[in-house]
């Protein structure tokens, strides 16, 4: 994307190191990632509320809300998801400069694109979650019924059905949402926060 040349970058007097300190723990972003009604919603906004009540400062970004405003011009083409999540990158590049644990909940169904949101925020900021899941008990789950849509042709370009999810290759954490309660998954993601020192700073 071109950069207009007039515009420059506005530094600011209060660093990203100063506002983490003020805050108590260090920003950083849980990135899950994996097919349509895998879990990662409800896992994300799980999480959220136990480190919310921890005195965390918190946002988890989900994709239908994103959807509903930032990228409401978007759809589902391969390009288009692209940009999706260029998009999102950008946003939570300035929200971990304010200080602030992100949790995302995209399924993002490409590696490329992941890889491109990872260098776009930085490595050490960067934790990739695959909730791993099997496609047809994703579709037993779905309640927005966009599954059974997908397979009536009523829906393109639809993750699981006529769409392609490329498993990450080597994530940080696997949840197994087929295996595993709710509670289990959430506390494993806590587990690996506090065992990462990121709640430290």
């Amino acid at each position: 994307m071109r950069k207009n040349n007039n515009i420059f970058w506005q530094k600011t007097l209060i660093k990203r190191e100063d506002r983490e300190k003020h805050k108590g723990h260090k920003s950083f972003v849980i990135w899950f990632t994996g097919l349509p009604s895998s879990g990662k919603s409800t896992i994300a906004h799980n999480v959220e509320k136990v480190l919310f009540e921890l005195g965390c400062h918190t946002y988890v970004f989900d994709g239908d809300n994103i959807r509903h405003g930032l990228c409401s011009d978007l759809g589902f083409s391969k390009e288009e998801r692209k940009e999706n999540i260029r998009r999102i990158a950008e946003v939570i590049k300035l929200f971990l400069d304010a200080g602030i644990i992100c949790l995302t909940a995209f399924v993002s169904p490409y590696r490329q694109d992941r890889e491109m949101a990872k260098k776009m925020i930085g490595e050490k900021d960067f934790f990739e979650v695959y909730v791993k899941c099997p496609v047809e008990i994703c579709e037993n789950r779905d309640k927005k019924g966009l599954y059974k849509k997908a397979r009536m042709g009523l829906i393109q370009n639809y993750t699981g059905v006529n769409e392609v999810y490329e498993e990450p290759a080597n994530p940080d954490l696997i949840l197994e949402t087929d295996k595993n309660e709710l509670e289990i998954c959430v506390n494993k993601i806590i587990e690996f926060i506090k065992n990462r020192f990121l709640l430290e700073v």
